[in-house]
Parts: C-alpha cells; sequence; structure tokens
C-alpha cells in the first residue's frame, strides 16, 4: 500500500490549538465594561466586533503561540501509532495573511513530523480521516468523501452535530477512537492497489 493511500487530515484551530481560548481572553481585555461578555464561535456580525477580531488576529506572533488542545494531540498519537500519514489542514484567515506563515511556524515546532497544508477550502483536500471540532467544515469534506472518518475533538459548537461518519472525542471514549481507526486502516490494506488495472477473464 502506498504511504498516501493513508492519509489523516488534523485541523488546527479548535483541535491542536486553543484558538478560541486566546480570542474570547483577547477580546475581554478591550471589552467595554459595559458590553456584555462576548460569546465564542459567535457569528461576528456586528462590523466592530469582527474589526476587534481581525486587530487580534494581525498581532505579530499571535497565531505561533497558541497554546496546545490535549482532545487534538490524543487523537495524533493514535494516528501516529497506526501509521497514518499526518497532513494538518488549516484555514487560512483571508484578512490574516500572516498567520499563513505563523501557522507553519505552530506546526513546525509542534507536529515537526506532519506535511503541512493552509488553504482556503477544506473540502478539496483528499484524506481517509479528517480530525476537526468545526461542523461546517466537517460536512463540507464529507459531501466529497462519503466513505471518510471524521474524528469530532468534542467543543460546545458541536455537541449537537450528529453525521453517520463522525465520531464525537470527549476524552473518554479513546477506544472507540482507535477502533474506529484501526478500521479505517485495515479497509485501505483490503484494497488493491490503485495502480493496478484488473485483468478481465477470457
Amino acid at each position: 500500500m502506498k504511504r498516501s493511500e493513508l492519509v489523516a487530515l488534523v485541523d488546527m484551530d479548535g483541535t491542536l490549538c486553543d484558538y478560541e481560548g486566546a480570542m474570547a481572553r483577547d477580546l475581554e481585555k478591550i471589552r467595554n465594561p459595559q458590553e456584555p461578555p462576548l460569546k465564542m464561535r459567535e457569528s461576528h456580525s456586528d462590523p466592530w466586533l469582527r474589526e476587534r477580531v481581525e486587530l487580534i488576529r494581525r498581532q505579530p506572533g499571535w497565531w505561533a503561540s497558541l497554546e496546545r488542545l490535549k482532545l487534538g494531540f490524543d487523537v495524533l498519537e493514535e494516528l501516529r501509532a497506526l501509521e497514518f500519514e499526518l497532513h494538518i489542514l488549516t484555514k487560512g484567515p483571508a484578512q490574516a495573511t500572516s498567520a499563513w506563515t505563523e501557522k507553519l511556524q505552530w506546526c513546525q515546532r509542534h507536529v515537526p513530523d506532519a506535511r503541512v497544508t493552509v488553504t482556503m477550502d477544506k473540502g478539496l483536500v483528499y484524506g481517509k480521516v479528517l480530525v476537526d471540532d468545526w461542523p461546517e467544515y466537517i460536512e463540507r469534506w464529507l459531501t466529497w468523501r462519503p466513505r471518510g472518518l471524521v474524528i469530532m475533538p468534542a467543543q460546545p459548537w458541536n455537541e449537537d452535530f450528529r453525521h453517520p461518519n463522525a465520531l464525537r472525542y470527549d476524552g473518554k471514549n479513546l477506544d472507540v477512537v482507535r477502533a474506529s481507526l484501526r478500521a479505517v486502516k485495515e479497509r485501505a490494506l483490503a484494497l488493491p492497489p490503485e495502480d493496478v488495472v484488473p485483468v478481465p477473464e477470457s
């Protein structure tokens, strides 16, 4: 089996690193005392709020200094143990182009054995497994990969998300995650090589 047939795509923000915690902390620093506390993963429909978020995200070194998240690294270790080819798959913010470089720097520091893809559309990227916390990206990816497996690190915004191919990992069901990943690997091993064309019987 070619290594490229066993690709695992792993998200960064909300999966491997604590984007929401850092953003909440920094938004609180510049919140007017008369304003209510902000909830993360809001639509950010108010222009003033979007501007604050972009102001924070454009700070030099902000992305590169994000803290690690245990749930994402738990799954990463299982992928390594099963010899998946690791690819970090992360969305590049259009309004914070410095993030593209800093995300790569973060990966080189924390996940040096993984290849890195920064993209505007995760649905276009091939893999057998996707590890991601955000339902919109999960649905987009599964649209083109009906047999793909998604491991979803538990977050408040994905608590109600359901899909037959998505498994929510909350830190207590690692054995289920491990068994699901092993099944993906065994299924891939059972498939004929892609470059072998069956010869029809005469």
